[in-house]
């Protein structure tokens, strides 16, 4: 695993988005699996720039994001299509029908489950995937005790994750109870995996996902067996790291 140590949020984003350039600029039709939440948020407006700067292009890339709640539709603002337009796809040449969000809107979850898995092997699998961890340790919505050997599924949230999420609703009343994710199996296939990090409040997941055992109540601690795991913190969610002598880059 390589840790880089950022300063602050935007220069982890931008170290992100370095990271994510350069397997699109070597690998021009990598397939990129995407995450949403506030975290990637900066590094898809620094990939957004350098596009516009002529720098990047992403004609060629294929995308497959995480996970979509289960109940709303791709137009409602809260919906994890809705903000990859948003935030990333309305504004670079990624082709639209490159792009696959999870139908949170499928009469069946367990056929739109098992067409996503397809389409993720028909793709030839995630050259990268980027990702984002809750205060839970969840990544995705692999949420604690879920089983490793699970691909894409049906998850109920948890309390803490409906708790956490609540802000981008106008109450929690309103947050969706489940959600459609792609599995631990899925993200632990991809080729190379990114994972970034930002905050104070990160800090003691942080350390327990890896420095900790690999547990199912820390699902990112799975991260620790996979051969190809970059992490970019801020210093203050890397802080623990620090502390405990593990090695990080500037």
């Amino acid at each position: 695993m390589r840790i880089y140590l950022a300063e602050d949020y935007k220069s982890m984003s931008r170290r992100a988005a370095n990271i994510i350039s350069a397997q699109v600029i070597t690998k021009p039709d990598s397939v990129l699996g995407l995450a949403t939440g506030g975290t990637p948020v900066g590094a898809y407006q620094q990939l957004v720039e350098w596009y516009k700067k002529g720098d990047l292009s992403f004609a060629e890339v294929k995308s497959v994001n995480l996970d979509e709640y289960y109940g709303l539709s791709p137009r409602h603002e809260q919906s994890y299509r809705y903000f990859m337009q948003s935030n990333l796809f309305d504004h670079i040449d990624i082709k639209y029908e490159n792009t696959h969000v999870l139908n949170g809107l499928a009469k069946s979850p367990t056929v739109e489950c098992a067409e996503y898995n397809k389409l993720i092997r028909d793709l030839g699998g995630i050259d990268l995937q980027l990702l984002g961890m809750g205060h839970n340790g969840h990544i995705a919505f692999n949420e604690p005790g879920d089983d490793f050997g699970l691909e894409t599924h049906l998850v109920n949230l948890t309390e803490s994750t409906i708790e956490a999420n609540k802000r981008f609703f106008e109450s929690k009343d309103d947050v969706p109870r489940q959600a459609l994710s792609m599995g631990i199996k899925n993200i632990m296939q991809a080729r190379r995996i990114l994972i970034v990090v930002s905050g104070a409040a990160k800090a003691d997941i942080v350390y327990k996902a890896f420095c900790g055992p690999v547990t199912k109540e820390v699902p990112a601690s799975i991260l620790q067996l996979h051969p190809d795991v970059t992490l970019v913190g801020d210093k203050e969610a890397l802080s623990k790291l620090v502390e405990a002598g593990v090695p990080v880059c500037g």
